[in-house]
């Protein structure tokens, strides 16, 4: 499984846990530059409508900004390695 795949999921749970909008703004731009953007450090594979739809969101922040995105990496990780996502400490972390 790619380590950006859980890196961007938690991201986004953490993201949709934020109250400020300055906060909001913050991680929502490294969000987007670190997972989305093409070429971004950690680029995560989605298709170019999620890509948009993701990019369109971003002018008026919600809690839902990174949702579709999210949920196609989540289909992804369940396509591909989910039992380990699961048993990961990181994941572990976020149910607790």
């Amino acid at each position: 499984m790619n380590e950006e795949n859980i890196e961007f999921w938690v991201a986004c749970e953490d993201f949709k846990k934020t109250k400020s909008p300055m906060k909001m703004a913050v991680k929502a731009k490294k969000i987007y530059e670190d997972f989305i953007q093409t070429e971004g450090p950690r680029e995560v594979n989605i298709d170019h409508y999620t890509k948009d739809v993701t990019l369109r969101n971003l002018v008026d922040l919600s809690p839902v900004t990174f949702d579709l995105a999210q949920k196609r990496i989540y289909a992804l990780m369940e396509k591909d390695s989910f039992g380990r996502f699961l048993r990961s400490e990181q994941y572990q972390e976020l149910v607790k």
